[in-house]
């Protein structure tokens, strides 16, 4: 089991990192929550990782904060809830937001995750609500490494693809991204990211 990696950061391609420890390169798929603190491409970063093993595939999944590994593996033991929901979830909510929506049993808040529907959301809540604790949004669970993003040359085009793989239908990604850019024309991707999950994140 790979439970972490150390080395430096190589490419990023949202939700796709590629990290490289000596000489190997690892392809990690990553929520935002992590995307939006990683190091500028060439230094040096470390993630916590999750192996997600099926027929098809061996994929590891990367997370700055041990914490926010510990909440994707609460979600994916949740029925109807596999790594590629689990996420989009915390890609769009943070531990806090997520705990806030089980305890105020907001599914008009989940819903809005690509792929989770009435049904989902209303599982999540159910299965969530005695096992979401105060650390998984805890200000003191420092990240391995915090630091800006680098910046990418096509903003708005790398922040469309992004919320396209984290399962957003092209024409949505589109209107999200659009809206993030007329309330801040001049954000990066990352930014641009960040104001599109959050128009969709409960209040």
């Amino acid at each position: 089991m790979i439970g972490r990696l150390s080395g430096t950061l190589a490419a990023v391609q949202p939700p796709l990192l590629l990290i490289d420890v000596q000489g190997v390169g690892y392809e990690v798929l990553a929520p935002m929550t992590t995307i939006f603190e990683l190091p500028p491409l060439g230094q040096s970063v470390q993630v916590h990782t999750h192996l997600a093993v099926s027929e098809t595939a061996h994929q590891l999944y990367g997370f700055i904060r041990d914490a926010d590994r510990k909440l994707f593996r609460t979600l994916i033991k949740v029925s109807g809830v596999g790594p590629k929901m689990a996420l989009a979830i915390l890609s769009g909510l943070d531990g806090a937001a997520l705990a806030r929506c089980v305890a105020e049993d907001n599914v008009a808040a989940l819903v809005k995750v690509p792929g989770v529907g009435k049904k989902t959301a209303e599982r999540l809540i159910v299965e969530l609500r005695d096992k979401l604790t105060p650390d998984f949004g805890d200000a003191n669970d420092i990240p391995l490494m915090a630091a800006a993003a680098a910046p990418k040359i096509d903003h708005a085009g790398e922040a469309e693809s992004a919320l396209v793989a984290l399962g957003y239908k092209p024409t949505e990604a589109s209107k999200m991204v659009a809206r993030a850019a007329k309330e801040q024309p001049e954000a990066d991707s990352a930014a641009l990211i960040r104001l599109a999950l959050k128009g969709m994140a409960p209040a």
